[in-house]
C-alpha cells in the first residue's frame, strides 16, 4: 500500500483527469453560439440535452467524491506540532507495546508446548496400555488353545 502522500498526490492526479475529461464533454456536447451575420442554426435535440445533463451530473459527482477523498488524506498527514521529540515519543510507546506483546505471546507459547507435552504423555500411556492389553488378550489366548492336563 502506498504512503499517504502518493495516495494524496494520485487522488489530485485523478482530480486533474475528472477536470479534463469534463471539460471535453462541455466542448463535445455544448451548444453553438449565435453570430450576427451567420444564418447556421445548430439546435439539439432533447436526447443530446439529456445526455449532456447526465454528463453534467456524473462529472460533478466525481469531482466533489475526489475532493473529499483529498480533504481526508490532508487531514491525515501529520501536522506541523509534530515535533520529532513527539515523534520519538510515540515511537518508544509503540516498541514498549511491541516488547510486551511479545513476551505475552512467549508465555502462551510455553503454556502451549507445556500442554503439548502433557497430551503426548497422555497419548502415550494410552498406546501403552491398549498393547499392554493386547499381549494380555493374546496370552488369555494361547493358554486357552493349550490342552492342560487335570
Amino acid at each position: 500500500m502506498a504512503d499517504r502522500l502518493t495516495q494524496l498526490q494520485d487522488t489530485i492526479n485523478q482530480q486533474a483527469d475528472h477536470f479534463c475529461n469534463s471539460i471535453g464533454i462541455l466542448q463535445q456536447y455544448s451548444t453553438p453560439s449565435k453570430f450576427s451575420g451567420f444564418d447556421r442554426s445548430g439546435s439539439q435535440t432533447p436526447q443530446q440535452q439529456q445526455q449532456q445533463e447526465d454528463y453534467a451530473h456524473l462529472f460533478a459527482t466525481l469531482i466533489a467524491r475526489c475532493a473529499k477523498d483529498i480533504d481526508v488524506l490532508i487531514d491525515s498527514l501529520p501536522n506541523e506540532d509534530s515535533s520529532t521529540e513527539l515523534q520519538v515519543q510515540s515511537l518508544r510507546r509503540l516498541e514498549q507495546d511491541n516488547r510486551e506483546a511479545g513476551e505475552r505471546l512467549e508465555e502462551v507459547v510455553r503454556r502451549g508446548e507445556a500442554l503439548l507435552e502433557q497430551i503426548q504423555s497422555a497419548l502415550a500411556d494410552i498406546a501403552q496400555s491398549q498393547l499392554d492389553m493386547q499381549h494380555l488378550q493374546a496370552d488369555g489366548i494361547g493358554k486357552s488353545n493349550v490342552n492342560i492336563p487335570p
